[in-house]
């Protein structure tokens, strides 16, 4: 009886990392404290090759004056400096004295992005922000797609905004192009697995890998599963919830990450 060695098992192509964090506006969980610029080492430290933010700050007009330690740029862009020379941001919420919104830094090069108003009604004001990314040596591949989430904490609004997630899946990403979603969905109850199985093929990897999604909040002592990362197109290798220590400290949602094959 022979055997193949296992140099003859067929590899990925093309692997890479991501991360999905809420950076809580670079505030720890109560506000107490700036803390941007640990996140930013902490963020560093993961060497992910794609980040997804959410409440990540625009601006703010008072904020400088009452923190020494606030940046003079854009918090996404004060996260990516020097480490992803790729970014896009989808502003969301906006008032008096500033904005946030989620963000996607990127290694490679973004050729498109969009961000999408999916606000139901009330003072909640979400988006969806789809990058769409091309790798160097892959020129002749489905361009990557990723989509940056952060759903509403009604569920009556999620439920629309996922129904708007697959819509945006069915009419903009290509079916054989690789797709990324991730970010905060606020679905305690898990409803969303369903429904983005069924509106768009997208499956969560901590589900695929160990039969359900990374508990994520609050981050100290996580309870609920509100964070997640599904694919389309890709296979994941050992998703993983970053260590509470630092994380623990430097929002209130545990970050994810995980290895993308293609």
């Amino acid at each position: 009886m022979s055997h193949n060695p296992p140099s003859a098992v067929p590899k990925a192509e093309f692997t890479f990392k991501v991360l999905t964090v809420n950076t809580h506006k670079g505030f720890t969980a109560l506000n107490r404290r700036f803390i941007l610029p640990e996140l930013r080492e902490a963020v560093r430290a993961v060497s992910a090759d794609v980040v997804f933010l959410q409440e990540v700050q625009g601006t703010h007009m008072r904020h400088p004056d009452r923190f020494h330690n606030w940046p003079e740029s854009p918090h996404y862009e004060f996260l990516a400096d020097s480490i992803w020379p790729q970014f896009a941001y989808g502003r969301n919420a906006v008032y008096p004295h500033g904005h946030h919104g989620n963000a996607v830094l990127s290694k490679y090069p973004i050729v498109h992005h969009e961000n999408r108003d999916v606000s139901i009604a009330g003072p909640e004001r979400r988006g969806l922000l789809h990058v769409v990314m091309k790798v160097p040596g892959r020129e002749h591949k489905p361009e990557i797609h990723a989509i940056c989430v952060h759903l509403s904490l009604q569920e009556a609004h999620r439920r629309k905004q996922l129904d708007m997630l697959c819509q945006m899946v069915r009419e903009e990403v290509p079916a054989d192009a690789p797709l990324l979603v991730a970010g905060d969905f606020n679905d305690w109850r898990r409803n969303a697995h369903r429904i983005l199985e069924k509106g768009a093929g997208l499956h969560e990897v901590f589900v695929k890998a160990n039969g359900r999604s990374a508990r994520t909040f609050p981050a100290r002592f996580p309870m609920l599963q509100l964070d997640r990362i599904y694919v389309r197109n890709a296979a994941v290798h050992a998703p993983f919830v970053l260590p509470r220590q630092p994380w623990s400290h430097l929002s209130d949602h545990a970050p994810l990450a995980a290895e993308i094959a293609l």
